[in-house]
């Protein structure tokens, strides 16, 4: 079977700030299915969601795949369940304020600090619907990461084709890191160089408003990246990110108000403008490594003996016993030492009252011991440490 080629994105020659989002009581107050959809196919909303769970209760079902039979069973004689029909849904729900404007705003905003800002959403929800919003058919969302249906050849819903739930969320967060985007590309489990990361977990932010969004919330924070927990504005009702905020899921949480001038608004382009000054000295840091990497490649000392150079330097430098313990303990790990390593070892003895004391103690009298029994002909310094061992 030929090998399938999935496209991919690189690294950018300005950072990229990745900004995800779930959709439902997010970017909309309400969930998506509930807002047209339940009502035209006959049910009431709160019945509908009880026996959409219980029907994942009774047979050990996902949640999502069950809400997503139960649509198309009740579809059946009432609407033709295309993708068409759940776009229109979707291009009725209703949004939280300054949500339309929000993507390119932030993204504007974003440019004029030399930064590319990118969005995504990663949602329950339906694939079909968000891309019904005016926002998505206007290209505000780099990939839409959803539950999807399926089509027959007529064009109507038989099938979930993708599922997304709170578990497995987090999988499109590597993809977004390493701009692995297709959702069958394996290459999302390959291994990538720290410099090859497309866009590194600091400079992601995750945004959501409940418990089916921690794993997301979590993986971001605990890799240095900025998760928000956003709350109705109307409601005002902050139970769940103050449950957030105390179990250490969330950085931030604010109202879900997405105009200009809020707190929300205010937070994101902090962040945006930390991330210009963070990523100014990631790249002064990589210049330094690549500076060092390149002196290395010049030297014509093997890493084993910068390593032990290295650890004689320290042990030279030597201001407790501790620390001078810890430093024998190293490099009694070596056996191959040259004149001039010996040498600098019997000046650090001689010379460092930490070490000269130590000489007592088993371990550092064992290491100078065999430095002397390993050295054919001993300089003056050998000497001295001779005689101070005999001593």
């Amino acid at each position: 079977m030929a090998k399938t080629t999935y496209p991919r994105k690189g690294k950018e020659a300005l950072p990229v700030v990745a900004l995800c989002y779930d959709f439902d009581k997010t970017l909309s107050p309400d969930d998506m299915q509930a807002q047209g959809y339940i009502q035209s196919v006959g049910c009431d909303v709160k019945e509908f969601w009880e026996a959409s769970n219980a029907l994942a209760r009774e047979n050990d079902m996902d949640q999502n795949l069950a809400y997503m039979y139960k649509m198309i069973q009740e579809a059946e004689g009432q609407l033709v369940f295309n993708q068409r029909a759940l776009e229109e849904y979707g291009a009725k729900v209703a949004l939280f304020p300054g949500v339309r404007e929000w993507f390119e705003r932030i993204r504007a905003y974003g440019r004029e600090k030399g930064v590319m800002v990118e969005h995504y959403i990663i949602s329950s929800g339906l694939k079909e619907m968000i891309e019904g919003t005016e926002m998505a058919k206007a290209g505000a969302f780099e990939k839409v990461y959803a539950s999807a249906f399926y089509y027959n050849d007529r064009g109507v819903a038989k099938w979930p084709a993708q599922v997304i739930n709170y578990t497995n969320k987090t999988q499109f967060l590597f993809r977004i890191s390493k701009g692995v985007l297709d959702i069958n590309d394996p290459g999302v489990n390959d291994s990538f160089a720290p410099e090859e990361i497309r866009i590194p977990f600091r400079n992601m932010v995750y945004i959501g408003d409940s418990d089916t969004d921690i794993p997301c919330m979590k993986l971001v924070t605990s890799y240095g990246g900025h998760s928000i927990g956003v709350y109705d504005p109307d409601t005002g009702d902050k139970t769940k990110v103050y449950k957030m905020i105390r179990d250490r899921r969330i950085k931030f949480f604010a109202p879900a108000d997405y105009r200009e001038g809020t707190q929300l608004d205010g937070l994101v382009k902090a962040i945006i403008d930390r991330t210009v000054s963070n990523e100014s000295l990631e790249d002064l840091c990589s210049r330094c490594r690549q500076e060092v990497a390149e002196a290395e490649k010049r030297d014509p000392r093997t890493a084993e003996d910068r390593e032990k150079d290295e650890l004689i330097d320290a042990l030279r430098r030597s201001r407790n016993f501790s620390e001078t313990h810890s430093l024998i303990g190293k490099l009694a790990i070596h056996r191959d030492w040259s004149e001039q390593q010996r040498e600098k070892l019997f000046s650090a003895a001689l010379k460092n009252a930490q070490v000269r004391w130590l000489l007592r103690d088993e371990d550092v009298r064992g290491f100078y011991t065999m430095l002397l029994e390993c050295t054919e002909v001993l300089s003056k310094r050998g000497e001295k440490i001779r005689e101070m061992l005999g001593r």
